[in-house]
C-alpha cells in the first residue's frame, strides 16, 4: 500500500476511535454506567493518533507536500473527527490535480 492509502486508512480510524473514545467518556461520565469503552477506546484511540501522525509524516514526505499542508494535517489529529475532514479535503484536491487520461 502507497503512502497516500495508509494516510487514507488511518485517518478515517482514528476518526472512528475518536468517535468510540467519546461515546465512553459520555457512559463513564453522563450515565455513569462503565468504564469499558474508555479503557478500550481510549488505547485504540492512542495507537491510531501514533500510526496517524505517521503516516502524515509520511505522505507529506512522499507526495511533497508543502510546509503548511503538513501542520494542517498534522493538527487535525487533535480537534474530534477532524482528520476524517482534512482526508476528505485532501483526497478531492489530489484527484484533481492527476491528469485525465
Amino acid at each position: 500500500m502507497q503512502a497516500f492509502g495508509v494516510f487514507r486508512v488511518t485517518a478515517i480510524a482514528e476518526a472512528i476511535s475518536w468517535t468510540g473514545l467519546l461515546v465512553g467518556m459520555y457512559l463513564k461520565h453522563v450515565t455513569h454506567t462503565t468504564e469499558m469503552g474508555v479503557w478500550l477506546f481510549g488505547r485504540v484511540h492512542g495507537a491510531l493518533f501514533v500510526a496517524y501522525l505517521l503516516a502524515t509524516v509520511w505522505v507529506a514526505r512522499a507526495d511533497r507536500w508543502s510546509f503548511w499542508r503538513t501542520v494542517v494535517a498534522l493538527a487535525a489529529s487533535i480537534p474530534p473527527l477532524t482528520t476524517l475532514l482534512f482526508e476528505r479535503w485532501v483526497s478531492r484536491r489530489q484527484t484533481q490535480s492527476e491528469p485525465v487520461a
